[in-house]
């Protein structure tokens, strides 16, 4: 838990004043789940998921969505190369930046439908399939994806599918008065985080995420996690509730606050934590108007 506590800090040192935001984006990294940032630019998007590959000591790598991106651009290539000595060529796969472990996909509701699908398979399967041929991709697996307001020009909003395969949706908001007075007498946030020690790698991630699956998981709060379930689908009046999936990934990020917070079982109050993050992307992609669903679920634990 040591290792845990110095990651929160080295994060609070380089993203002021959000440590609610960022306990929830580790939480999403230790429940092996994939997580999605959405902000006006400038709130510190980028800065947040470089500082979390550093001290997690995760391969980085970054793709800017744009509007005239290609599934390519991302996945990676086959090139045909001739040998200069026995003028044999073969084609040669080149991959893409998606062969990483930490891939931020920033803004990426910037780019069409058809490269936004480029990640589904990745994010899934954790492999990606080119002209016929599947390659795995890394353990650990993690994508960061931002994204600008839909009311913003030049977006196109992600679909259900792909909004469901991110564990956990965040907004940083803007810094309150002092974290953001630090901001202006201090040093670059982006430079600081370029300087932000490696805590763990990828077998400490690993290691970490073994631990957080053993948190015990009581009768009673998985009746909790179902009438939440069940409450989305039948009572709560949105076109349609939270899948199986998500049910999964709401015990999941509960059993990482749980294990985040030093302890061997979860409570009510840990899936209450979270909820928000988990659900909330996925009820309003429904068409459902804005609610809080924190506050409509708390009567039924």
């Amino acid at each position: 838990m040591s290792e845990l506590n110095q990651v929160l800090n080295h994060l609070n040192s380089v993203v002021l004043g959000k440590a609610d935001q960022i306990r929830l984006a580790v939480c999403c990294l230790l429940s092996d789940g994939h997580l999605l940032i959405e902000d006006l630019p400038g709130m510190g998007k980028t800065t947040l998921s470089h500082a979390l590959a550093r001290v997690f000591g995760l391969k980085y790598s970054r793709v800017q969505f744009t509007s005239d991106l290609l599934p390519a651009d991302v996945l990676g290539v086959n090139i045909f190369e001739k040998d200069p000595e026995t003028g044999q060529g073969r084609f040669r796969f080149h991959p893409g930046p998606v062969f990483s472990q930490l891939l931020l996909a920033d803004e990426i509701n910037r780019a069409t439908a058809r490269s936004q699908s480029a990640l589904l398979e990745a994010m899934e399967e954790r492999q990606v399939s080119v002209d016929g041929q599947t390659y795995p991709l890394s353990d650990p697996f993690f994508v960061i994806g931002t994204q600008n307001p839909a009311s913003q020009a030049g977006t196109f909003p992600l679909p259900e599918s792909q909004l469901d395969r991110f564990l956990m949706c965040i907004r940083l908001g803007y810094p309150d008065e002092k974290a953001e007075r630090e901001l202006l007498e201090g040093n670059g946030r982006r430079a600081l985080a370029d300087a932000l020690p490696a805590v763990l790698d990828a077998d400490g991630l690993r290691a970490l995420r073994q631990q957080v699956a053993s948190v015990r998981a009581a009768p009673a709060v998985l009746d909790y996690i179902q009438r939440i379930l069940a409450f989305t689908r039948y009572d709560a009046g949105y076109p349609y509730g939270l899948s199986p999936r998500a049910g999964l990934a709401l015990l999941t990020a509960t059993r990482a606050w749980a294990f985040i917070d030093g302890r061997s079982y979860i409570t009510p109050e840990d899936v209450q934590a979270v909820l928000p993050a988990v659900a909330d992307h996925r009820l309003q992609s429904s068409g459902a108007a804005s609610q809080d669903i924190l506050t409509r679920v708390r009567a039924l634990a």
